[in-house]
């Protein structure tokens, strides 16, 4: 798959998503989560993660002018929703166009959406 195919973006679009303070994670859809529960019992006592690239979703728009992202995030207790929401977006956004623009894919104007939606709000650990 070339550099700007799903997988790539899935990743960049993590990669910004988990760099916003306040993001304490990324929700899998829920396909990834019952292909998760499918799988194999794994025979290592290490417990099996959910790549990050999971909370991400990254489809073309039906009339091939860009792509759409759909960011899944849970956010750490203590930090504005809204404010968080928004930087997510932002970071996101600014990521995937830049690696887009970088691979030649934008030759015309690319246009990329980003929907982002807080999926829950984990809390602080207790500290004792």
């Amino acid at each position: 798959m070339t550099a700007t195919g799903t997988p790539t973006l899935l990743g960049v679009a993590a990669e910004a998503a988990l760099a916003v303070p306040g993001v304490a994670g990324l929700q899998p859809r829920l396909a990834h989560c019952l292909a998760a529960a499918a799988a194999p019992t794994w025979t290592d006592t290490a417990a099996h993660r959910m790549p990050p690239e999971a909370g991400i979703r990254a489809d073309r728009a039906p009339d091939g002018s860009g792509w759409r992202i759909e960011v899944r995030c849970v956010l750490a207790e203590g930090h504005r929703a809204l404010d968080t929401a928004r930087n997510v977006h932002d970071r996101v956004r600014t990521a995937v166009t830049s690696h887009l623009a970088t691979h030649d894919v934008a030759k015309p104007v690319t246009v990329v959406t980003v929907a982002v939606t807080v999926t829950r709000i984990a809390a602080r650990p207790a500290t004792a």
